[in-house]
């Protein structure tokens, strides 16, 4: 099997409610990785582009948070809305969504004004 072309990593963090940081899924169900999935295979990419579920991406301000690679394009905020843009634009037209990235100076720092 060929490696994929692209592979995204969805966050499945779950926290308790009182915990100082958000979580990125709070039903431990991940509807936006399963609707990712969804998409993906839809738009004939089973194959070329493969879906996982993550551990914490440190990016608990910004979550529900996906990261795509190679690129290493960070998102934040994502709804299940948005996920149909990701792959239109993203993974079939390999145009990252703009609106989404996360601030590359937010990304890998205790400094983000977006942190608590």
């Amino acid at each position: 099997m060929p490696a994929f072309e692209r592979h995204v990593f969805v966050c499945h963090n779950t926290r308790p409610a009182d915990a100082p940081r958000p979580s990125c899924t709070t039903d431990g169900k991940s509807e936006l990785h399963t609707h990712l999935q969804q998409l993906t295979r839809e738009a004939g990419l089973a194959g070329k582009v493969r879906i996982n579920k993550s551990g914490c991406l440190d990016q608990c301000e910004h979550g529900p948070t996906v990261v795509v690679y190679p690129e290493a394009v960070w998102y934040g905020g994502v709804s299940c809305e948005d996920a149909v843009e990701i792959v239109t634009e993203h993974l079939i037209a390999g145009r990252p969504v703009e609106r989404l990235r996360i601030a590359d100076e937010c990304l890998n720092t205790k400094s983000c004004p977006h942190r608590s």
